[in-house]
């Protein structure tokens, strides 16, 4: 029986790369030179000589095609969309400074050239690319993986691909002389699918992994993982996007799961197979004629990559707060021209918008600057020490001296602000536009089948409408506008985020009316908001959103979560997630206090700034869980609770305020503020404990409001923990599950009450302390 030729090529490939391997290991050099060298050898060149070569080309570029999907693969499970995050603006700054630096230094080398005004911007565009897998590969021989600066580098590739990714949209579109319009549309349409596959990766994926738990051994797990990660790559080529993005963002939903890890571990024979097939196969693109026939624009091109890259993408760092020696570590790192700028240079053929000698120039380029990559990541601390001894003194003190990226003077308040209006602005405008494309292409085709003319398109918008009504209903929620107003400084941007936020809602509701019932229906859309207006205070409605809020949420952080916690929910009163992750701050109430006399549901702190107050000392008593019609009174200290940037927040509109309660000494922990309160008398004590909601008993199904939690035991609900998942002061529209854990603060009465319902057990010290300083 006789081997076929893909497979025979593949025995050829991986015997040679085996002697190159080991020979390039002697000698201390990086493993993927090896393979790149052992793909020159056996290529096309070596042919006439009568050497071994492969014969089936095209089979190779699809196996290496595969390797690339591996390897991003791999890249996305050691990145999480937490490490990119805390590593702030910086990649986005980084990338940004090098896509536009070297789209100028590309286009203007293609001028020198004598090259055309299209052949120059497509080069351009292509030098702003580089390759994750060959950085993925480098950074591995050398054992830097996982360091800080990697982050810096991960986001500043997904930029880059995304700018890849409009540079092929532009490409297409101009060659069907397509408007500006028509272009910005497609661009923004490409990106909306993006955003939406990855909102419904994480909805999806990890809840599935989390209920197949139990059944997933390691074949199992390999398999359905890298079923995940061909099936993205295989929808983000159908949108139109790279299948390296697709398999990166796959890697990077798993990143967040509890088999992250043992995903990796499973993984890594296959992609290490793979991806020396993908570095042979650049070697097999080497052809010494064009290197020949081209040797000045490779020349230059080569230079304008390798320096320009390394200027322009220490420079993004610089600008963005970095250090200079993470600068340069992250401009060496990125000096070398991508697999998608080959793409990009086979479309430029394919449409006839570049010349047939650009695609084996930027091939060459690629294929040397593949070579110099871990020498310039290797040498990047020297790289380093020569540019800080060139530097002057005074300009290099103030580079190391300035803060730390992503560090402003804002209030507290706009760090809030931007995280949960622009974000959940976002978020919550993508679902929508996921239901309409849902709508137009599939449930209105079928509707109309069913019921023809204008009664299918009536039921089509009614069920759109209803199916995006929770997610409209909370985008006219506008949380903390009450607090932001009462700030002379925040009401303009707080009026034009609410304004925003309202008219994208309308703007929904105006298009799914128009576009399925027309024009002469537009006025529907007045009823529409009016009743969302109303679907937003229905506890019921809103209580199913907050279980698919938090149930997206709980995935999102699904490892940060066990990576904190354990693997173990913390059930100990005094030692619990939740005494860490609220703070206490006390504050007094003057005599000149406008709030002096004032009842505590008149004071609306919990709505405007989501704090509680817990206790209000006075000099004749105390008052544990002061109910809603206590009074305040010139004397008191006020105690309240919150997390520390809601108190932060709070502190700081109470010092701009000579009229209101003034603060009294620095905020502790909840933990700390019961510990050091611990020998106060049984009746004004304070206790944190958690109630298990069990299956068939009185809390299952019900929200936190029709529960009666807080007035039935005389306590605060401080948290939820569910799956993991912590939440903070829950909305009373909360729907509480089985197995979710109730997080109470309350005195004796609650203690006492909780005893009763054998809700909690009177074997802890502490309860008995309590119950006997009371008798």
């Amino acid at each position: 029986m006789h081997l076929s030729t893909l497979a025979a090529d593949l025995v050829l490939m991986l015997a040679v790369a085996g002697v190159t391997s080991v020979i390039f290991k002697k000698i201390r050099q990086p493993l993927v030179l090896g393979y790149v060298f052992a793909g020159f050898l056996i290529g096309p060149v070596f042919s006439a000589a009568g050497m071994p070569t492969v014969g089936d080309m095209e089979g190779i570029t699809i196996w290496a095609e595969i390797g690339i999907i591996f390897i991003m693969f791999a890249h996305g499970l050691e990145f999480s969309f937490h490490k990119l995050a805390r590593a702030g603006h910086t990649p986005f700054v980084t990338a940004l400074t090098k896509v536009c630096g070297l789209a100028l230094l590309g286009f203007l080398a293609g001028r020198l050239l004598g090259w055309g005004l299209i052949d120059s911007l497509v080069l351009g565009g292509m030098l702003t690319m580089s390759s994750a897998a060959i950085i993925v590969k480098a950074l591995e021989e050398l054992n830097l993986r996982g360091r800080e600066f990697t982050r810096i580098v991960a986001g500043a590739l997904i930029v880059a691909d995304v700018v890849g990714v409009f540079l092929m949209v532009f490409m297409t579109t101009y060659t069907q002389n397509k408007s500006g319009g028509e272009l910005a549309v497609a661009i923004a349409q490409l990106m909306l699918y993006f955003a939406l596959w990855m909102i419904l990766g994480i909805f999806v994926i990890p809840s599935l992994l989390k209920r197949a738990k139990n059944l997933m051994n390691d074949e199992t797990l390999l398999i359905v993982t890298l079923g995940v990660c061909f099936g993205m790559a295989f929808l983000f080529s159908q949108i139109g996007l790279s299948t390296a993005l697709g398999a990166f963002i796959a890697g990077s939903i798993l990143a967040g799961t509890i088999f992250s890890e043992k995903t990796e571990q499973l993984l890594k024979p296959v992609k290490d197979l793979f991806g020396a097939v993908f570095f042979i196969y650049v070697g097999m693109l080497v052809e010494p004629e064009i290197l020949a026939a081209y040797a000045w624009p490779i020349i230059l091109i080569t230079l304008v990559t390798l320096f320009g890259k390394l200027v322009f993408s220490s420079l993004g760092v610089l600008l963005s707060g970095g250090k200079l020696h993470t600068a340069v570590t992250c401009g060496a790192s990125l000096t070398q021209i991508g697999e998608v700028a080959f793409i990009i240079a086979a479309l430029g053929r394919e449409l006839g918008l570049t010349g047939d000698f650009l695609y084996p120039v930027i091939v060459s380029v690629s294929v040397i600057t593949t070579f110099t990559t871990p020498y310039f990541i290797k040498y990047s601390d020297k790289i380093y020490q020569v540019i800080q001894i060139i530097t002057p003194a005074k300009l290099l003190s103030k580079i190391d001296g300035q803060p730390d990226a992503g560090k402003t003077d804002r209030e507290p308040y706009w760090k809030w602000f931007a995280k949960q209006y622009v974000a959940d602005t976002l978020i919550k405008g993508i679902i929508a536009f996921g239901f309409l494309q849902l709508g137009i292409y599939f449930i209105g085709p079928f509707l109309e089948k069913v019921i023809p003319s204008f009664g299918g398109r009536a039921l089509t918008a009614g069920f759109l409408l209803l199916l995006m009504s929770p997610f409209l209903a909370t985008l006219l929620y506008q949380r903390g506008k009450n607090v932001s107003i009462k700030h002379k400084a925040n009401r303009v941007p707080l009026l034009i985020a609410m304004t925003i936020r309202t008219c994208l809602t309308v703007a929904i509701i105006l298009f799914t009316i128009v576009r399925f019932l027309g024009f002469s229906s537009s006025w529907v859309a007045l009823p529409v908001v009016a009743l969302l207006i109303l679907i937003s205070h229905n506890d019921w409605i809103m209580g199913h959103y907050l279980h698919l809020e938090t149930r997206f949420l709980a995935n999102f952080h699904e490892r940060k979560i066990i990576d904190s916690t354990g693997s173990d929910i913390v059930y100990d009163p005094s030692h619990g997630w939740i005494s860490e992750r609220l703070w206490v701050g006390a504050y007094a109430v003057g005599e000149d206090c406008k709030d002096a006399g004032a009842a505590l549901r008149d004071l609306k702190w919990r709505r405007d700034y989501h704090i509680n107050i817990i206790k209000i000392a006075s000099d004749k008593k105390q008052f544990n869980i002061p109910d809603a019609g206590h009074k305040l009174r010139a004397g008191d200290t006020v105690y309240l609770l919150g997390t520390k940037d809601k108190l932060d927040m709070f502190g700081a509109a109470a010092a701009k305020s000579k009229t209101w309660v003034q603060r009294q000494g620095e905020a502790v922990t909840l933990r700390d503020f019961i510990v050091s309160n611990g020998n106060d008398h049984g009746e004004y004590r304070l206790f944190c404990y958690s109630v298990l909601v069990e299956k068939g008993r009185r809390f299952e199904g019900k929200n936190i409001k029709s529960s009666k939690i807080g007035s039935d035991f005389n306590c605060n609900i401080i948290g939820v923990q569910r799956d993991n998942y912590h939440i903070i002061y829950p909305a009373h529209q909360f729907v509480l599950n089985p197995g979710d854990q109730i997080w109470l603060l309350g005195g004796y009465k609650m203690v006492g009450k909780l005893i009763m319902d054998d809700l909690i057990q009177t074997e802890e010290n502490e309860l008995t302390d309590a119950l006997d300083g009371r008798r």
